[in-house]
């Protein structure tokens, strides 16, 4: 399980979505407080979704095309995370009394989605090689 590449792949994406959005804000308001994505409840399921099927993912090593299905659902889910953060960037700009400036919590979808395509590219990979090892027999 772990000495497959897709599982750090995926591993990475549980991160990006699971630990890094505690740490790191999503905007800072003018009066300085940092806002998380814990303050808005369609983050939070959005964000334990992913995270929730990175896990059950890595969880289903055995089963590859299930891996694949559930990598593909996860990055559209990040894509509608990573949309909703532009919409709300878009139409609150850095004037508005409501939010001073951007922080990096708004590209971690960026990042995941990043991973996650590199991991459904591996685990194309590894079903295609057997898939030709059966051809074979």
């Amino acid at each position: 399980m772990i000495q497959r590449i897709q599982t750090i792949y995926l591993l990475i994406a549980f991160v990006v979505t699971g630990i890094l959005p505690f740490i790191f804000p999503l905007w800072t308001l003018n009066d300085g407080k940092s806002f998380l994505f814990m303050q808005n409840q369609l983050y939070v399921i959005l964000f334990g979704l992913s995270t929730t099927l990175s896990l059950l993912s890595i969880l289903s090593y055995k089963k590859r095309q299930n891996q694949f299905v559930l990598g593909r659902l996860n990055i559209i889910l990040n894509l509608i995370l990573l949309g909703l953060f532009l919409y709300h960037s878009l139409n609150l700009s850095g004037e508005t009394p409501e939010v001073s400036e951007k922080g990096i919590g708004m590209f971690l979808p960026i990042l995941a989605i990043v991973a996650l395509v590199l991991a459904n590219k591996a685990i194309k990979k590894d079903e295609d090689l057997v898939k030709s090892v059966d051809r074979l027999r």
